[in-house]
């Protein structure tokens, strides 16, 4: 059986892999309970390319068939590992590096792409410097970070300072400071080969991203593009800016923008699967199976249209669900309060918090994406209120 290289762990893409008669090797930074009867090596840092490089080869794998990445801090190695291996897929890790870096990204936009302004930071950049570069708040985080861990809004000396305790300071390019932008945030998840996007979804999220690392319930839904026509349009001619100008290789893509009322500004983009429970939203609404397509593009094959149907009958949506504020909620209070299309929740005190402090999911779709929208919004408070 071939062997597809995998650098971390999901259990939904190990399925995919799976379904392609692959033997997956992982590679992860710690092992967890379900690697037990797979193949892996354990990494000290996963963005580490030689030591990713030097874990494989040490393996000795035979019959390698590809090589991908579970999130975005492999995508370099991923990258790499084709390079130096000779496999299928994209294999030029500079060109990734537009898609890690924040302010390689930001910077290297064309000017008609509105933004937020960004630079470096380090532990003697000075707090007032920033207010009079980028405004009174603003936010620091990981130059390559991702999933918002480590990202702070800054509104006071004290906050920078605890912010920067949270990063490190021995790099000049470690830490990026960004302007705010105060807006609702939506995204574009999508297929890019050729040059082109060959398919996307639009989908809102509940709250920031930020917001969910800090505590809160990431959840988010698609929304209907014939009803949402002209931020579809904005949204994918946005894309198509970002990934031609930034030489994007054929990939899976997530694309971030604030929504505000004077259009659309870019957050970022990320040449990865989608977080959450994106690519089972998108495989129920649209028929698009984005792991799948992952999988081919690690393989070397090709994008085939037409991808996905124009019209559903149905829009998806999930709340990752955390522990309530009271410990009482169980699986069995959402199952009587909601019509769920899928529930996995564990509430007791014991429970290991998986992505977002999250101890299980609710996956829950209509006809209707306003209605959809209402339904996500009462299930989190739910959670929140108990």
């Amino acid at each position: 059986m071939p062997t597809m290289i995998v650098i971390g762990y999901r259990p939904d893409l190990d399925r995919a892999i799976r379904r392609r008669d692959l033997d997956p090797y992982y590679i992860v930074p710690t092992p967890v309970s379900a690697l037990e009867k797979r193949s892996f090596s354990c990494v000290g840092d996963m963005e580490n390319a030689q030591e990713v490089l030097r874990a494989v080869l040490a393996a000795e794998l035979k019959d390698v068939a590809g090589a991908l990445s579970v999130h975005e801090m492999g995508v370099f190695g991923a990258a790499f590992l084709r390079q130096q291996l000779n496999l299928p897929g994209h294999a030029d890790p500079r060109r990734v590096l537009s898609f890690r870096d924040k302010y390689l990204q930001k910077s290297g936009l064309p000017p008609q792409v509105e933004r937020a302004r960004c630079r470096y930071a380090t532990k003697d950049t000075v707090y007032a410097d920033l207010v009079d570069d980028l405004g009174d708040v603003f936010v620091v985080k990981p130059a390559a970070g991702a999933g918002s861990l480590r990202t702070n809004i800054v509104r006071s000396p004290e906050a920078y300072a605890k912010a920067l305790d949270q990063l490190p300071g021995q790099s000049d390019v470690a830490i990026v400071a960004e302007s705010f932008v105060a807006a609702p945030e939506v995204y574009l998840d999508g297929i890019w080969a050729d040059g082109g996007l060959q398919w996307s979804s639009v989908s809102r999220y509940h709250a920031s991203p930020v917001s969910a690392a800090q505590g809160g319930i990431l959840a988010a839904h698609l929304v209907d593009k014939k009803r949402h026509a002209a931020l579809s349009q904005q949204l994918e001619t946005l894309a198509g800016q970002v990934l031609g100008h930034l030489e994007a290789p054929d990939c899976v893509f997530h694309l971030e923008a604030f929504r505000e009322e004077t259009g659309l500004t870019f957050g970022e983009c990320a040449i990865r699967l989608p977080g959450g429970l994106s690519p089972q939203a998108n495989e129920l609404t649209y028929g698009v199976d984005l792991f799948d397509v992952e999988i081919g593009l690690a393989l070397g094959e090709k994008p085939v249209g037409p991808l996905g149907t124009a019209s559903p009958d149905r829009y998806y949506g999930y709340a990752l669900l955390r522990p309530s504020s009271s410990g009482r909620l169980t699986q069995e209070d959402f199952e009587q309060r909601f019509s769920l299309d899928d529930i996995k929740y564990d509430g007791s005190p014991g429970a290991h918090p998986g992505p977002y402090g999250s101890v299980g999911h609710a996956l829950v779709s209509d006809q209707d994406d306003l209605k959809l929208q209402k339904t996500i919004e009462e299930i989190v408070r739910f959670n929140e209120d108990g």
